[in-house]
Formats: C-alpha cells, sequence, structure tokens
C-alpha cells in the first residue's frame, strides 16, 4: 500500500466538494422537521459502505457493458462540470424528486443526497487517476465529516447563516470546476492517446 497525502487531500477535495453537505444543510433541516428524526450514524455509514462498494465493482460494472475508466472519466467531468456551475451560478440543473419516500431519512439521505450519480461518477474518475487505497482515506475522511455536519447541522446553520452557506458553496464550486476541467483535460488526452 503507498499512501501519498497529496493523493488523500485531493480526493477528499472533490468528493468533499460533490458531496457539498455543508450546502446542503438547508435540505438536512428540511428532513429532520418532516420526518422528526435524522439518523446521523445510519446514514453515513451506509452512505459510506455505498461508496466502497461502487469504487471496488463500478469498473467491473463498466467493463460488463463496454465502457472504459477514461470516457467514464470524461463524463464524469462533465457532470462534476455542471454541478460546480449549480453551485457557482445558485442554479438548479438537476431537479430532484421532491414526492422521495420520507419513511426513514436514510433513503434520501445517504442515497441519492450524499452518495448520489455525482459522487459515484467522481469516485471512478479519481480512480482513474489515483490510487484506491488513498480514495477509500478520502471516503472515510469525508463520512465522519458528513457524521459531524449531519449531528450538529442546526447549530451550523445558526452559525453559518445563509450567507456563509452560499459563500461556502460558491468558493467550493470554484474549485469543483477546476477539478473538472483537469479531469477532463487529463482523460480525453489519454482517449487520443489510446486512439
Amino acid at each position: 500500500m503507498q499512501f501519498n497525502f497529496k493523493e488523500i487531500f485531493t480526493a477528499f477535495m472533490v468528493l468533499f466538494a460533490v458531496i457539498d453537505i455543508i450546502g446542503n444543510i438547508p435540505i438536512v433541516i428540511d428532513l429532520r422537521k418532516k420526518a422528526g428524526h435524522i439518523q446521523s450514524e445510519k446514514a453515513s455509514l451506509i452512505a459510506g459502505i455505498i461508496l466502497i462498494i461502487f469504487l471496488f465493482l463500478g469498473k467491473s460494472i463498466l467493463n460488463l457493458i463496454g465502457i472504459d475508466v477514461n470516457s467514464f472519466a470524461v463524463a464524469g467531468a462533465f457532470i462534476l462540470f455542471f454541478i460546480a456551475l449549480e453551485m457557482i451560478l445558485g442554479i438548479t440543473l438537476y431537479k430532484q424528486d421532491e414526492n422521495a419516500s420520507l419513511t426513514t431519512a436514510v433513503f434520501p439521505l445517504a442515497f441519492p443526497l450524499i452518495a448520489g450519480p455525482g459522487s459515484l461518477t467522481t469516485l471512478l474518475s479519481l480512480r482513474a487517476e489515483f490510487r484506491t487505497e488513498n480514495i477509500i482515506v478520502a471516503v472515510l475522511m469525508n463520512v465522519i465529516i458528513i457524521y459531524i455536519v449531519l449531528k450538529t447541522s442546526s447549530r451550523i446553520e445558526r452559525f453559518l447563516g445563509a450567507n456563509g452557506i452560499n459563500i461556502i458553496r460558491k468558493v467550493f464550486g470554484v474549485i469543483l470546476l477546476a477539478i473538472a476541467v483537469k479531469l477532463f483535460a487529463h482523460n480525453i488526452k489519454a482517449l487520443f492517446d489510446l486512439a
């Protein structure tokens, strides 16, 4: 195993920006009001398991349908690009189903809010560039932060305020945009080298 702090930190920041748990605090608070209680431990654990399973099996699933990791990473770069635009411009390109079942807070929280299409695509995009063990550490670090944020969401919202949350979203949006461009450039080059 080769742990690389730079890779861990970059993967952590990318996942943190995509999952956007700070920006999702208003949604978390809304869920808490509707469901009465959020199972922070369960939601974080299930999200972490989904992310790690997809990290290992995602490539096999792609091979099964005949798609290589570089092509998937380019597609992932587009998704990250649009997520970043949403964060920076404050627009909604991806509309979530508002009638999703709220019988338990784990479903809408763990999936698709935390381990959603963006974060799953990001994992495979990262795997095209970084070592698996570094990505796993980054996932676990994110799961710990997700748990802390879920547990203290109302206090964080009071502390940051609506403007504070908006500023954080925009900052991470710019970081994510830069990462999307880098990911696209790296993988499109790899695709042309293969062709």
